[in-house]
């Protein structure tokens, strides 16, 4: 399932009025396409197992508005979705993120010129505004940034070039001009950045390294997960290569080289291969894959979890041609705190 603009019905938003029959004065919340292995689901059913933020009763009184439209014609709640359909939610106030609040929150800058600036996220800090997390993210902190600083900005927004989840820490590059986030996206569209990730990930992987392919896509019965489908029946074409930094016995430590850009691409990767991130608690990776039922093990996982309380995925390199002085840029992030603070906890646990 692909989507844009994935904030919607929210519990505060104003009562929906009908429109003129050709929804004049509505606003696009979301478009979904929808995948082609979904069964036949009334779309109230659906949009609410998509965003489950927003209730039933919301969307019922939205389809009979007149305000959910698949393949460009209004339909009610009892409509089964197919695959293929393509669904818009329309409303009548503007979509919430198109309104970004400058916060004066810390930001770790890297790098910065009147292009580009390059920053080390924090885990925990999401990236840009969205249901349930519409301030304190990255992008209300670069917006205030940019406005103390007085930086000029022909960009009504601030340009993202790529994104990394929540929980996932390291480094983004964002484009200050509408000429940089061109150039930038192209560069990431053709591949030919550079990025390393390192991951924590349950197991021991028996290969030195390797490579894992499989088509991405939402997972058909858990929304919130992305799958891999081998087959190629469903998905985006994903490619992540690896190798190994160092082994731990119960966990290895992974280098990861990324050939695509999916949505979760290392996560699901990893889990589709049987060696789930640490602690990624959307992917299982909270359960201990062995030694659950020695109690000084289980003593000690519970003692990584709480020192590092989120899957261990660090974007520690990018590299990039400048936009405008088209030299080559790189960057390099050290291990955080707590995926360094696990890999002390792990050697000297394996050492007693």
């Amino acid at each position: 399932m692909r989507s844009e603009n994935e904030d919607f019905l929210e519990e505060d938003a104003p009562d929906i009025e009908s429109g003129d029959g050709e929804n004049a004065g509505l606003f696009e919340h979301l478009t979904v396409t929808v995948d082609r292995n979904q069964e036949p689901l009334r779309i109230d059913k659906y949009l609410h197992i998509f965003r489950q933020n927003s209730s039933r009763n919301k969307i019922s009184q939205t389809c009979r508005a007149g305000n959910v439209v698949v393949n460009g014609t209004p339909v009610k709640q009892n409509y089964r979705v197919k695959p293929g359909d393509i669904i818009s939610v329309l409303l009548s106030h503007p979509p919430r993120q198109n309104v970004v609040v400058p916060q004066d929150i810390p930001l770790q800058i890297v790098y910065e010129d009147d292009d580009l600036i390059v920053v080390d996220k924090e885990a925990g800090m999401v990236v840009h505004p969205g249901h349930g997390n519409w301030d304190k993210t990255l992008v209300n902190a670069l917006a205030f940034h940019f406005e103390k600083n007085g930086l000029n900005s022909d960009l009504d927004r601030v340009g993202l070039v790529h994104r990394i989840d929540k929980d996932t820490s390291g480094l983004l590059v964002v484009a200050k001009n509408e000429y940089a986030l061109s150039h930038l996206a192209k560069q990431f569209f053709d591949r030919k950045t550079q990025r390393l990730y390192w991951a924590f990930v349950w197991g021991n992987i028996e290969e030195e390294e390797g490579t894992i392919t499989g088509n991405i896509g939402r997972h058909p019965k858990n929304r919130m997960q992305m799958a891999v489908f081998e087959d190629g029946s469903s998905g985006k074409h994903a490619v992540t290569h690896f190798k190994v930094k160092e082994r731990f016995r119960y966990m290895t430590w992974v280098e990861c080289k990324l050939e695509t850009g999916r949505t979760h691409q290392i996560r699901a990767h990893f889990k589709h291969i049987g060696h789930t991130l640490l602690n990624d608690e959307r992917y299982d990776g909270h359960i201990p894959t062995r030694g659950q039922n020695l109690p000084k093990y289980k003593q000690f996982i519970q003692n990584i979890f709480e020192a590092m309380p989120r899957q261990a995925l660090h974007a520690h390199t990018l590299g990039f041609m400048h936009p405008a002085t088209k030299k080559e840029m790189y960057f390099e992030s050290p291990m955080p705190a707590d995926m360094a603070n696990t890999v002390k906890k792990w050697r000297n646990y394996l050492e007693n």
